[in-house]
């Protein structure tokens, strides 16, 4: 599945993200991506394990916490890097909108991953995405991306089962476009 950039999600919680141009590079392409995100909002703690993701604060200020560390802040023109691997989190922690540029390095996946989180979520209305869809892309694209925070047992056992039940339901038909995940290597 490819999609024509610029490229605008939005979802239920008050964040929009535009990724906004795939600049070719010898060692991946990087993905321009611009944000907006709401007060006391923005994505829990997750893993790209196979990406760089880059941010600088335009305007508000940002909270970010990388796992294991304590909470950090930045404001208007400064920047966070995650490396790959490292699980991370970050939020508006401002009152105004935060509003930030960056990338993510390789791109991958990421587009498709994210358009389909947002529209999960917005199937339920809260930050938890639909249950089948959430299975399927945790599922499928393991390789890629981790929910940290996610129990051991939810993880192993509910994600699994909920995904295997959906396949027999045929709740995926809707991801029959869905790229095949990048692993390392």
């Amino acid at each position: 599945m490819t999609y024509k950039l610029p490229h605008t999600i939005t979802n239920c919680l008050g964040e929009r993200l535009i990724f906004k141009e795939l600049i070719p590079e010898p060692d991946g392409d990087r993905l321009l991506v611009e944000n907006f995100v709401s007060p006391k909002c923005g994505p829990p703690m997750h893993t790209h394990f196979l990406q760089e993701e880059a941010l600088t604060v335009v305007a508000g200020r940002i909270g970010y916490q990388v796992l294991g560390e304590e909470p950090q802040f930045a404001g208007p023109g400064e920047s966070v890097i995650f490396k790959p691997g490292v699980a991370h989190r970050f939020w508006n922690d401002g009152d105004d909108i935060l509003h930030c540029t960056g990338y993510v390095k390789p791109a991958n996946t990421i587009v498709f991953y994210l358009s389909s989180i947002f529209a999960a979520q917005n199937k339920t209305g809260t930050e938890r995405p639909d249950a089948f869809d959430g299975a399927y892309l945790l599922t499928r694209y393991a390789s890629e991306y981790e929910m940290v925070g996610l129990p051991p047992f939810v993880k192993k056992v509910v994600i699994p089962a909920t995904y295997q039940v959906g396949r027999l339901l045929g709740k995926y038909k809707h991801f029959k476009d869905a790229p095949a995940p990048v692993t390392a290597g």
